[in-house]
């Protein structure tokens, strides 16, 4: 790292993480919307039957080994390592590690996909055996599994560059490159889906493996998008110069490989966790999947938005400043950024939860996404709301504690939240359904953050400091209790609309066709209710989290105006 830059991360405060978030932010909210269209052409074409079932367990093999062998530990541990290397080693060290770790972890990754094709009639077995059930099903989910498995060494590859990225500072560009997956998913995928149900019969081929090829053609934009950036970053191809150890040997290299393993395993808990969801859901009846799926996208929206882009905005700054021996700093970005996952989550879990039905009929309710489709998705949201802040929470926790040095704690944590995921929702799911998987995940998920919030204290007491749970108390009180009043609002609102203008008004008037235009502006007037409400009791609590993200919001915007104007 040059000098420049480390002053500048250095000097940067807790604002410093805020605007990074900000920016991180705004192309993942490029990249959610984009996912929802990828939902809206599922829900249209295929509804939320046995072919979108059969599409997101073959979606979900190898996204878990992604999780697990890439975005994961791997960006956790590479990102310190780097920084570390380039504030004690220099740059050409610093970018020939980075090399390293791209070649080694394509290669590997590429080697696993090539036996997951070979052995995805064996997978399929263990995550969806009830598929062979139904004619078809399981077939198709192996077919489709065996088209998405390449899938996971580009977007691992795709995971390391923008984990080098954020370390540089680059935060818009490779959170963007998940909008262009989108895009390429989309785009390809619809065409194809759209082909095959002309088609598709003739070969043998069902519409939806269009979407399948479609995801790997996004894959591949994915991570195409991100090397120019990494060029203009400084990276070259490295060239190994007499001083420099063995690939094998290398000792940053390995000692990042060693940081990997701890949490691997620890995401490997992790996958036995959702393995065990996974097979429940699975035996739910048709649409469980699907219905749990779209709710689990929709709640993925406000995570990726606020909960990965403070992450990764956090994880440069906590390395760094640990490296620099600053504890104290270390403190204050935590806390920092804890009260801001807390200001923006938890209003944001309270417009799920009650204004879930109206979303999910904007969004899916088309083509072979029918009303009852809508009610189930939407009391699954509502379940899955209740864990939102304690989600994001763990997505800024469990990188801190690597970049604090600490690879034992995350760990600790996954086999903790495995044990208490699958124990509640095993005594949920017989009660409630299959949204009593959403429930128990969702408690299980809140047992975690306050695990390892408590963890995160203990490592900082070790080195002379801690972490305030005072301000995070007040932040969290403040922002129940108006989400709570704004949700309720926003509720009697949606009830309002219902039941003075239904839709059925507008289509007698103006067609079918006015339905997505009058659903729009109905939740769009929700939305805005709830922004409102939620930055008026802000100022009258005196919840200053919220107050300060919305001035710095408000300056920026003015400031676009006035260089315009």
């Amino acid at each position: 790292m040059t000098t420049a830059e480390a002053q500048k991360l250095s000097s940067s405060g807790s604002s410093g993480v805020l605007k990074a978030a900000t920016v991180m932010g705004a192309a993942t909210f490029i990249s959610r919307i984009l996912g929802l269209v990828r939902e809206q052409v599922f829900a249209v074409l295929f509804g939320a039957g046995n072919a979108t079932d059969a599409f997101n367990v073959a979606f979900r093999i190898p996204n878990l080994l992604r999780d697990l062998f890439a975005e994961g530990a791997m960006s956790a541990s590479l990102v310190p390592t780097f920084t570390r290397t380039l504030a004690e080693d220099g740059e050409r060290r610093a970018w020939r590690v980075a090399g390293l770790v791209f070649r080694v972890l394509f290669v590997s990754v590429s080697i696993l996909a090539l036996i997951g094709i070979f052995f995805a009639p064996q997978l399929v077995g263990i995550y969806a055996s009830a598929f062979k059930d139904v004619p078809g099903k399981f077939e198709l989910t192996v077919r489709m599994t065996q088209i998405m498995f390449p899938f996971f060494p580009l977007v691992a590859l795709a995971a390391a560059v923008m984990g080098i990225l954020n370390a540089r500072g680059r935060f818009f560009i490779p959170a963007l490159s998940s909008a262009l997956f989108n895009v390429g998913s989309i785009v390809v995928g619809t065409a194809s889906a759209l082909l095959l149900f002309k088609y598709g019969a003739r070969f043998g081929i069902q519409p939806i493996e269009g979407m399948a090829l479609g995801v790997l053609v996004g894959g591949l934009v994915q991570v195409l998008s991100q090397f120019p950036s990494l060029y203009r970053s400084g990276y070259r191809w490295p060239v190994k110069e007499p001083s420099d150890p063995a690939w094998h040997r290398d000792p940053r290299l390995r000692a990042m490989l060693w940081m990997m393993v701890p949490g691997t395993i620890g995401l490997a808990a992790t996958q036995i966790n959702i393995l065990v969801n996974t097979v429940l859901a699975t035996s739910q009846g048709p649409g469980a999947v699907s219905w749990l799926n779209y709710a689990f996208r929709l709640m993925q929206f406000p995570i990726g938005v606020f909960g990965v882009s403070l992450a990764a905005a956090t994880l440069p700054r906590v390395s760094h400043l640990f490296v620099s021996g600053d504890i104290a700093g270390v403190r204050n970005t935590l806390n920092s950024s804890l009260r801001q996952v807390i200001a923006v989550n938890i209003p944001a879990s309270a417009g799920l939860a009650f204004l879930g039905f109206p979303i999910i009929e904007l969004l899916f309710q088309y083509g072979r996404f029918y009303p009852q489709d809508t009610q189930a998705t939407a009391i699954a949201l509502a379940m899955y709301a209740v864990g939102l802040t304690a989600y994001s929470a763990v997505k800024v926790l469990v990188p801190a504690c690597y970049a604090l040095g600490n690879t034992r704690i995350p760990v600790i944590s996954s086999i903790v939240a495995v044990f208490a995921t699958i124990g509640l929702n095993l005594l949920m799911i017989r009660p409630f359904g299959y949204w009593g998987l959403a429930l128990g995940t969702s408690l299980a998920a809140i047992l975690n953050s306050a695990f390892l919030l408590r963890a995160i204290r203990m490592i900082l007491r070790q080195h002379g400091s801690d972490l305030e749970y005072a301000p995070l108390l007040r932040t969290l009180s403040g922002q129940v209790l108006v989400a709570l009043v704004m949700g309720s609002a926003c509720w009697v609102t949606h009830l309002g609309f219902r039941h003075y203008v239904p839709d059925v008004l507008f289509v007698e008037i103006f067609g079918v066709s006015a339905l997505p235009i009058i659903r729009s502006i109905k939740v769009f007037a929700l939305v805005i209710e709830g922004i409102f409400l939620t930055l008026v009791l802000a100022r009258i609590f005196r919840l200053r989290d919220t107050t300060d993200a919305y001035d710095f919001f408000a300056i920026k915007i003015k400031k676009k105006l006035q260089s315009r104007s």
